[in-house]
């Protein structure tokens, strides 16, 4: 769609709006900068959509359409803050924040959120950004910083955090490679809290994480014997996978673990 033109009182009322936002624009924010009803502001978002002037996100959600834009056809500025304000209560976590976090090089297309929602796309796309959701429960909503997008605050995952959330599900390191750079530049980096990690495993309470937290710390850091013995006290019964997505043939049988069969030396029958 094309930009169109607008009239001056209009452009008076959207210049308010957009004054009083903060990198998005719902129905309700509309209404109360220009003191008229939800039903009233919706129809005016509707109106300057239809003209180019704003971009509908979601029913309800819109963003600013940049001033020397000709379609309306544009790129997320932030898809945090899109996150946050769709999935919340959320965070952003995974291989996303292991980058904000400079515990890694690679890129990844798509922003891994982390919410307490249940939606029915778990991988969408919108306005050309990628997003990756997993589903937590409330209780799980911890070990998380306040992060400045702009004028917006979103939540993200500290290092600790991430590094046990990529732990739980290695895909959303990248896989299980991936994840074990990420843990090394973790364990290299100012951000290292071994006793933070221990707390967090234990209000998780997910016997894989401390399965796979073991033993990567007594081939990693081995002189963290502390927390390798929690761990070591904490393991579930039956036997979990070192990474899901692999195909393993040999048991590590002191940390009841599948271990992948291209993980060579790390992998032993004790």
């Amino acid at each position: 769609m094309t930009v169109g033109g607008i009239s001056k009182a209009s452009r008076e009322l959207l210049a308010r709006v957009l004054r009083d936002s903060r990198e998005t624009i719902s129905v309700e924010q509309a209404a109360a900068s220009l003191g008229i009803s939800t039903n009233a502001a919706s129809r005016k978002l509707t109106r300057w959509a239809q003209q180019g002037w704003v971009s509908r996100v979601r029913r309800g959600l819109y963003v600013p359409v940049p001033l020397e834009s000709r379609t309306t056809e544009i790129a997320l500025e932030d898809p945090w803050i899109i996150a946050t304000k769709l999935y919340a209560p959320c965070y952003i976590g995974g291989w996303t924040a292991a980058e904000y976090w400079d515990l890694t090089e690679q890129i990844f297309r798509s922003v891994a959120v982390f919410t307490t929602r249940k939606p029915r796309n778990r991988k969408p796309v919108i306005k050309g950004s990628s997003f990756m959701l997993r589903t937590i429960p409330s209780k799980a909503l911890f070990g998380i910083k306040p992060v400045w997008r702009g004028s917006v605050k979103v939540s993200a995952s500290d290092p600790s955090r991430t590094i046990l959330d990529m732990l739980m599900d290695p895909s959303l390191g990248g896989g299980l490679r991936p994840t074990v750079d990420v843990f090394r530049a973790y364990l290299k980096s100012s951000s290292r809290d071994i006793g933070l990690l221990a707390s967090y495993s234990k209000r998780l309470g997910n016997g894989a994480v401390y399965k796979r937290l073991g033993f990567l710390l007594e081939r990693l850091a081995p002189e963290e014997t502390a927390a390798i013995e929690i761990c070591k006290s904490q393991l579930s019964t039956g036997n979990a996978k070192l990474d899901p997505s692999l195909p393993a043939r040999r048991l590590s049988t002191r940390w009841r673990l599948w271990i992948p069969d291209n993980w060579k030396k790390e992998a032993t029958d004790d």
